[in-house]
């Protein structure tokens, strides 16, 4: 089998797994391209990129750049990529480098397409409650996640998935998926096909996309949940301060009478209230503090006939 020179981007946990994949498949990694290292943490201590560190770890090359101009072009275009493979990089690839490649780019998304074309396509799965999804492969085009699809691999949404469970079972899947259609592309079996359907989106979730709403039904506060766990992060407040919610969960009793956002200590559980009965709210993280069992933190709040908003 023919073997290829890639250029790799990507940036986040999720990439690693197809870059690992592709470094260990034969082909030549040329580039790998990685957003800059971000200051983390408290202290803002400056750090490399998940991509960037597995990179360094396997003796690849890495090109920094926040966004594909012309600089970072040039330089990827000088180490004569005859494919360029993408994975969740963060910025878009334009013209000329988009045809610099004799194959071009492909993509691995972590949805079936054309469903949940965009930034955040797991977290909306879950978010509208669906019970499969998966991941794509597919050619790049100037139109955000609409190029022909090479090949799917889908997976069925767990009872307990959230989006950071979720999306590292689908890179996994993804990685060797990818593998795959870059050796069809080297041997020349890939054929790739239009997209059928009707196409949903997923833009990036922000903060305000995290506040659970406990008057909606008790199945749409635990799927936005499940969705926004652990990024961007749950929350909640209760007697006006942000409580970060990082466990929740059905209740084994539907405590009838308790009113959306209600709290009440059932036993050794903490119940909260929504629009048609309780979850139970196992573990939080209170502003300042570090996180802890949510019936411990209630014990010892004095908060008593407070109510989440």
């Amino acid at each position: 089998m023919q073997k290829l020179r890639l250029a790799f981007a990507g940036t986040p946990s999720a990439a690693v797994p197809s870059l690992e994949r592709l470094a260990a498949s034969g082909h030549e990694v040329v580039a790998v391209v990685t957003r800059p290292a971000a200051p983390l943490g408290r202290k803002r201590v400056l750090t490399p990129s998940p991509v960037a560190a597995a990179a360094e770890r396997l003796g690849l090359t890495v090109i920094e750049a926040a966004r594909l101009d012309e600089v970072a072009t040039q330089r990827i275009v000088d180490l004569e990529p005859e494919l360029g493979v993408i994975v969740a990089y963060g910025g878009l690839v334009r013209e000329p480098l988009l045809s610099a490649p004799r194959h071009g780019w492909i993509n691995l998304h972590f949805s079936l397409l054309p469903a949940w074309r965009g930034a955040a396509p797991v977290q909306h799965a879950l978010i509208a409650g669906d019970a499969e999804t998966g991941a794509s492969v597919f050619r790049l085009v100037p139109e955000l996640d609409a190029g022909d699809v090479f090949a799917m691999r889908s997976r069925a949404v767990g009872d307990h998935d959230t989006a950071g469970t979720l999306l590292d079972a689908l890179a996994h899947d993804g990685a060797d998926l990818l593998a795959q259609v870059v050796d069809g592309i080297a041997d020349g079996s890939a054929t790739p096909t239009p997209q059928s359907g009707e196409p949903t989106f997923a833009p990036k979730l922000g903060i305000d996309d995290a506040r659970l709403d406990w008057a909606a039904p008790a199945e749409v506060v635990r799927a936005r949940f499940r969705g926004v766990t652990p990024e961007p992060g749950a929350w909640t407040t209760i007697d006006d301060q942000r409580v970060k919610v990082l466990d929740l969960d059905d209740a084994a009793t539907d405590a009838a009478g308790l009113a959306p956002g209600a709290l009440e200590l059932v036993g050794r559980r903490l119940l909260v209230g929504t629009g048609t009965g309780a979850l139970e709210l196992r573990r939080v993280q209170p502003a300042g503090r570090t996180a802890m069992s949510a019936a411990d933190w209630w014990r010892g709040s004095g908060r008593a006939g407070a109510v989440a908003r």
